[in-house]
């Protein structure tokens, strides 16, 4: 039997009781169900200063920078849940992409070696009506634009701080049965695309 499909699960965001690490967590459950190996990983855990290329040139990429690279390396799909700060990407995840994207010693340059021939699904959720609905667009677009097949599939739940419950898991069961549908698509698509 072949070895399940490796997930990797982050949100874009490092603050505690993100509403968006709890999305993920939940997304998470439903990859695991679907025999996906799931890595859950918070990136306040990795912190990157903001990229500066004059900074690589002369430091070379941090400890935390390889660290978070070969996290994306060593699995085939990612999970991703997205805030949306005034309508786009967190500074927080775009800063985490494009440290990664940069090349490593023994890599080519422009390699994208973390992202070309990966699998994304994205999911967003926020205090406001949309979800972060709008901020979606872009981290789709960015992925895209760099070599990961994003799946059509993705959610965005609003009002979210009603949405979850105290032990963080949505209180409206078609939401939740919605975020596992995501995520088991994710691992289908992935593993055919690596089988």
């Amino acid at each position: 039997m072949s070895q399940p499909i490796k997930i990797l699960a982050f949100a874009g965001s490092t603050r505690i009781e993100s509403f968006n690490k709890k999305l993920v967590k939940i997304a998470a459950e439903g990859a695991k169900a679907a025999g996906a190996e799931v890595t859950y990983i918070d990136l306040l855990d990795y912190p990157m200063p903001l990229y500066n290329q004059d900074l690589e040139t002369q430091e070379g990429l941090p400890d935390t920078v390889f660290q978070f690279k070969a996290l994306l390396k060593s699995h085939q799909g990612f999970l991703i849940s997205c805030p949306e700060y005034n309508g786009s990407i967190t500074p927080l995840l775009k800063n985490a992409i494009d440290w990664a994207s940069r090349s490593q010693p023994g890599e080519p340059p422009l390699a994208l070696t973390c992202f070309q021939g990966k699998v994304a699904a994205l999911l967003a959720t926020s205090p406001g009506g949309l979800g972060g609905m709008r901020g979606l667009v872009h981290v789709r677009a960015i992925l895209e634009g760099i070599g990961v097949l994003v799946i059509p599939d993705q959610k965005a739940i609003p009002g979210a701080i009603q949405a979850f419950d105290e032990g963080g898991q949505l209180v409206d069961a078609g939401q939740m049965a919605a975020v596992h549908s995501i995520a088991q698509k994710l691992v289908r698509v992935t593993t055919k695309l690596n089988g």
